[in-house]
């Protein structure tokens, strides 16, 4: 009787969200459970692009009104890359902006060596920040105590002015 009136309710089941009609012989029906593998992986998909996305307007929003010259090899290109290092080593870690950094500056060139440099500040800057609204203001002093080609490992860095590529965009 129990079991009947379970089946006849067509309750959802606590621990698959389904509903009971969706069992058959013990088994869930392949087609809901591919509905939901679907369902979660859109889910997931979108938050791992969410997160990017929110690190690359909140960086950029801070650069376009920056007024740091030097868009490409200068101060304003250490800035950005100081500050998103230190906003995804605040959210994430700094194991975060290693593997980035590991992955998008391995070109070797001087350039990118100069960008691994202010990316590992950047990530001891959000590590050590005590509240998100610290990162900016921090970064933005770092910046400042910069100096071109700073031999001092917790020195922002930036290349010569004949390197810069004077505009805030790439």
């Amino acid at each position: 009787m129990l079991w009947t009136g379970l089946f006849e309710a067509r309750n959802r089941m606590w621990w698959t969200g389904l509903r009971v009609d969706a069992f058959v012989g013990g088994t869930m029906i392949a087609k809901e459970r591919r509905r939901r593998l679907w369902r979660r992986g859109g889910v997931l998909a979108l938050l791992l692009a969410a997160y990017p996305l929110w690190v690359v307007v909140f960086t950029w929003s801070h650069v376009l009104r920056s007024d740091f010259e030097g868009g490409k090899n200068g101060k304003l290109d250490a800035y950005r890359h100081a500050l998103a290092s230190a906003t995804v080593s605040y959210s994430l870690g700094v194991w975060a902006v290693e593997v980035t950094t590991w992955v998008f500056e391995s070109g070797g060139k001087e350039s990118n060596e100069m960008d691994v440099h202010n990316n590992r500040i950047g990530a001891l800057i959000g590590a050590k920040a005590g509240s998100f609204s610290e990162i900016e203001p921090a970064v933005r002093d770092a910046v400042a105590k910069g100096s071109e080609s700073a031999g001092d490992a917790g020195q922002i860095t930036w290349l010569p002015a004949s390197k810069w590529r004077d505009r805030k965009l790439w």
